[in-house]
C-alpha cells in the first residue's frame, strides 16, 4: 500500500484497565489477546479528492480499509457524523430529484461501513430524503439522543428492510473473537450536538442520554466506546462523566485532534477524509486490560484507489462535470492559492466577516466591473462548512456556492440599506447574517461605506447582492417591491454576473 503510514500528525498509546487484573503481563499469551482495528472518519462531504486531487477521496480510504482488513479481519469502519450534507453533488438534480446524499450512501455501502451516527447536517436534507437515505444504507446506524418527532411523541427512526422496519437502536453491541476463539464484547453509544434544529428532530440531552446508554451497555460489555458528533468541549465533559471510557471517536470540528482526558482519548480526523484515524485496540482477555494506539493517517495522492469505489465516484463526477461545464469551461483549474486558509465554516460565515466572505463579495463586485458602492450576501448561501487551504480550484467555488444564482445590481436608499444591515447584524448565528464588501461599522455602531457614514434622506447607493436576497427569503422586507429599492439591474445570460460562481472564479483568476 502506497505511503499508508507516510505521515502521522498525532499518535498516542494508552493503557486502560477495564476490570481488576488477576494475571500479570508476563503470563499473557498471544492467544489471550484480541486485536481490533477501528478506522474512523468524520465530516466527509465530498466523495472525490479535493485540492485538485491532492487530498481526500473515498476510493483512497477504501483502499486503506481493504489493506488493513486483509491483515486483520477484526477491522471496523466508522463515520462520526456529517456525510449526507452539505455537498456540491447533493444539490444537483438527477431524474428530477435532488441527490441529497445518495452518492455518499452508494459509496459507503461499497466501502462496507460498519457503524455510523448522525451529524447535525444530516437533517438539512429534510425528513423524506433522510428516511430514503436510511433505507438505502447497508450499514448500522445508532443514536442515543436523536429521535423522530411524531404525533405520539419522540420515536426512534426506522430503516426499511425486507424483514420489515428495524428501529435505529440507542446503542449497539458487537461480539468479536480471535483465532483461538477468545471473545470480546464491545458496546457503542452515540450522541449528536443539537445544532441545525428542524421540526422533525427531537434532541435528547446529550449527557443524560449518553450516560444512560453507557449504563445499559456496561453490564454486558467488556469495552464501551463512544461515537459522537459533538463540540470537543462537550466531548471533554462527557469523558469526565464516564471516566472508564477508553475512546471517543468524534466529529464536528473538521480539524484533527487527539485529546487525552483522564483514561479517555478523544479523536477527531480532518474533514473530507484529508486524514483518517486508525485505532489499534489490544484487549487481554485474562487481565481485562486494553491497550489503545491511535494513529492519524494522511489520505493524499500517494495512496492508491479501490477500483470498485473509484468507478462509483467517477460515475457521479461525470454527472457533476456535465453540469458545471455549463457555467465554467475547466472546473478543475487551479485559480487561487489560499494561505492562510479561507474560512467557510458555518460558525464563521454566519456570525462574523470572514476572509472567504471578503473574496466572494469582491468577486460579486467584479461581476459589474467594480461599478458598485458596496456588496452584501447572506452567509447562509455559503454551503461549504469547511476551510479551503492551499490550491483552490473552480470546483471549490462551486462547493462554496452550490446553488449559484445571479448577482443583481440594485439602487437602494440609505435608509433601507441601514435597515438591511441592522437586520443582518441582529441575525448573527443564522444564514441571514451578511457578508459584506466596502461596508464597515464605526466604534459607535454607525454603518460606513468607503469609511463614510451611510446617509438617509434622498441619498441612494448602488450595491451588488444575490438574487436570493432580493426575493425576501432571509431578510423579509428586502424585495423589489419595497419603495426603498429604486432600480434593479438583472444580468443577461452571457454577463459575468449571471452566475455568482462565474463572477467569483473570474475575479480570483484576475488576481494571478
Amino acid at each position: 500500500m502506497k505511503a499508508l503510514y507516510a505521515l502521522f500528525y498525532a499518535s498516542v498509546i494508552v493503557f486502560v484497565s477495564c476490570k481488576p487484573a488477576k494475571t500479570t503481563i508476563s503470563e499473557v499469551k498471544s492467544e489471550d489477546v484480541i486485536t481490533l482495528k477501528f478506522i474512523q472518519l468524520n465530516d466527509v462531504y465530498e466523495i472525490a479528492p479535493l485540492s485538485g486531487g491532492k487530498y481526500g477521496g473515498m476510493a483512497r480510504v477504501a483502499h486503506i480499509a481493504d489493506s488493513v482488513r486483509a491483515v486483520n479481519p477484526n477491522t471496523y469502519l466508522f463515520m462520526a457524523g456529517d456525510f449526507l450534507n452539505p455537498s456540491l453533488l447533493g444539490t444537483l438534480k438527477v431524474d428530477g430529484e435532488r441527490v441529497h446524499g445518495r452518492q455518499m450512501i452508494e459509496v459507503m455501502n461499497a466501502m462496507k461501513f460498519d457503524l455510523v451516527t448522525f451529524g447535525n447536517h444530516e437533517f438539512d436534507i429534510g425528513l423524506e430524503h433522510l428516511e430514503d437515505r436510511l433505507n438505502e444504507s447497508n450499514f448500522q446506524w445508532t443514536s442515543a439522543n436523536v429521535m423522530k418527532v411524531s404525533e405520539q411523541g419522540p420515536v426512534p427512526f426506522t430503516v426499511q428492510k425486507d424483514i420489515g422496519n428495524i428501529k435505529i437502536p440507542e446503542h449497539y453491541s458487537l461480539v468479536v473473537s480471535n483465532e483461538a476463539g477468545k471473545q470480546l464484547s464491545l458496546g457503542f453509544f452515540s450522541v449528536t450536538v443539537p445544532s441545525n434544529p428542524v421540526e422533525f428532530i427531537h434532541y435528547g440531552d446529550i449527557y443524560e442520554e449518553a450516560v444512560e446508554a453507557y449504563e445499559q451497555l456496561k453490564p454486558t460489555s467488556d469495552v464501551v466506546i463512544g461515537l459522537t458528533h459533538l463540540i470537543v468541549d462537550q466531548d471533554i465533559i462527557l469523558a469526565k462523566r464516564l471516566p472508564d471510557l477508553p475512546l471517543i471517536m468524534g466529529g464536528h470540528e473538521h480539524n484533527n485532534m487527539l485529546v487525552p482526558v483522564g483514561n479517555t482519548v478523544i479523536a477527531k480526523a480532518d474533514a473530507n477524509a484529508r486524514t483518517i484515524y486508525i485505532h489499534t485496540l489490544d484487549y487481554n482477555t485474562l487481565t481485562k486490560e486494553l491497550k489503545l494506539d491511535s494513529e492519524l493517517v494522511v489520505v493524499d495522492d500517494q495512496v492508491s484507489s479501490d477500483p470498485e469505489v473509484e468507478a462509483i465516484v467517477r460515475s457521479w463526477n461525470t454527472v457533476l462535470n456535465e453540469r458545471i461545464t455549463e457555467v465554467i469551461e475547466n472546473p478543475n483549474e487551479i485559480i487561487y492559492h489560499a494561505a492562510p486558509a479561507l474560512d467557510g465554516t458555518d460558525e464563521t460565515t454566519r456570525s462574523r466577516q470572514s476572509n472567504l466572505g471578503d473574496l466572494i463579495t469582491k468577486g460579486m463586485a467584479y461581476g459589474f466591473n467594480n461599478e458598485v458602492d458596496a456588496v452584501i450576501v447572506n452567509g447562509g448561501s455559503f454551503r461549504l462548512d469547511d476551510k479551503l487551504e492551499g490550491n483552490v480550484t473552480s470546483m471549490d467555488i462551486f462547493r462554496v456556492l452550490p446553488f449559484g444564482g445571479a448577482v443583481f445590481k440594485v439602487d437602494i436608499t440609505g435608509e433601507l440599506l441601514k435597515e438591511v444591515l441592522d437586520y443582518g447584524k441582529a441575525a448573527a448565528g443564522t444564514g441571514a447574517y451578511l457578508q459584506r464588501y466596502n461596508i464597515t461599522e464605526s466604534a459607535g455602531g454607525d454603518w460606513l461605506i468607503d469609511g463614510k457614514p451611510v446617509e438617509g434622506g434622498k441619498r441612494y447607493y448602488t450595491i451588488a447582492t444575490s438574487d436570493f436576497l432580493m426575493k425576501g427569503y432571509d431578510i423579509p422586507f428586502l424585495t423589489e417591491e419595497h419603495p426603498g429599492v429604486l432600480r434593479v439591474y438583472k444580468p443577461e445570460k452571457n454577463d459575468v454576473a449571471y452566475d455568482i460562481r462565474k463572477a467569483v472564479i473570474l475575479y480570483l483568476k484576475s488576481l494571478k
